[in-house]
């Protein structure tokens, strides 16, 4: 007997991809408005910048971060996700019809600190570079 295998090309794989990640970002974000409780954080100020699913489809980053200043620290926010990681795996499967929930990982997005950080960056070299010009011309 001859068993077919269907190979996906790296497009298709790709599709897949992005989907479960939308889909996960999507659920993930009303599951924790609506089911997360934590007295250390504020479920309603979390944002979900980024889901990155691997190519097999077993592992999910997600980049958070809370969009309050003066919310948590990131190590305790992170702390928080990692342990309600297992319940939020099991409210996902209950969602979904995939063979596996993808196994969850939280990652602390700080891409807006460091995007911060690169613009006074910018804006020290332009200043130096001004001043720089100003002194050959005098």
């Amino acid at each position: 007997m001859v068993r077919r295998v269907r190979v996906l090309n790296r497009a298709q794989s790709f599709g897949r991809e992005q989907r479960v990640a939308e889909f996960l970002r999507r659920e993930l974000g009303d599951l924790i408005r609506t089911k997360m409780r934590d007295p250390r954080i504020d479920t309603r100020n979390i944002l979900l910048n980024d889901v990155r699913v691997s190519r097999d489809l077993r592992f999910a980053d997600i980049y958070l971060r809370d969009c309050k200043p003066d919310g948590p620290q990131p190590d305790i926010l992170i702390e928080v996700f990692q342990k309600a990681a297992g319940f939020l795996r099991t409210e996902l499967s209950q969602r979904h019809s995939m063979r596996h929930t993808p196994e969850l990982r939280f990652i602390y997005d700080s891409l807006e600190e460091q995007g911060g950080t690169i613009d006074s960056l910018i804006d020290r070299a332009v200043d130096i570079e001004t001043h720089t010009e100003q002194s050959a011309c005098d």
